[in-house]
């Protein structure tokens, strides 16, 4: 990576940043090491790196749309993640919906959570969401989020 490269991506990214050029990092050093990324999500993210978008962001896939916003949490890139939650959010469906609330969760995605809440404690889609794999990966990895589930479907018995 040549010293422009550098730049570009430690301007877009506190964290490529502090790696390139914080206090504990030889600044002559041209390579890091990515290891918590698959490389095509990687090129994404690189693409918006450069570009301040993502192609084809209408044909990125769900799953596609998930480690990118896992990835865009890492690197502090901010617009991207807010690409995913959108994209995530308008493709939710019962199978989905709890492990977005899961990862909605971990990434601190605020509206994503909101959408996911909203779509689980609907009265049509309820049962269909706690029937799916997803929720028994709500209840192992993130139990504590039922609180907040039972707030919603409280909310709207209310309303």
């Amino acid at each position: 990576m040549t010293t422009a490269h550098k730049e570009v991506v430690a301007l877009r990214s506190p964290v490529f940043r502090a790696q390139f050029f914080g206090p504990m990092i030889d600044s002559k050093s041209d390579c890091i090491k990515i290891e918590d990324v698959k490389p095509d999500i990687f090129r994404l993210m690189l693409q918006f790196v450069y570009t301040d978008n993502v192609a084809l962001q209408e044909e990125l896939s769900f799953e596609m749309a998930q480690h990118l916003l896992v990835a865009a949490d890492r690197y502090s890139l901010d617009r991207l993640k807010l690409i995913c939650e959108e994209k995530l959010s308008a493709s939710l469906d019962v199978e989905t919906a709890a492990t977005t609330l899961v990862l909605a969760e971990q990434h601190n995605c605020e509206q994503l959570k909101e959408i996911c809440l909203d779509f689980v404690a609907s009265r049509e889609k309820l049962q269909a969401v706690i029937a799916s794999d997803g929720f028994s990966h709500l209840m192992e990895s993130c139990p504590f989020l039922l609180k907040d589930l039972l707030a919603k479907l409280d909310s709207e018995r209310r309303n």
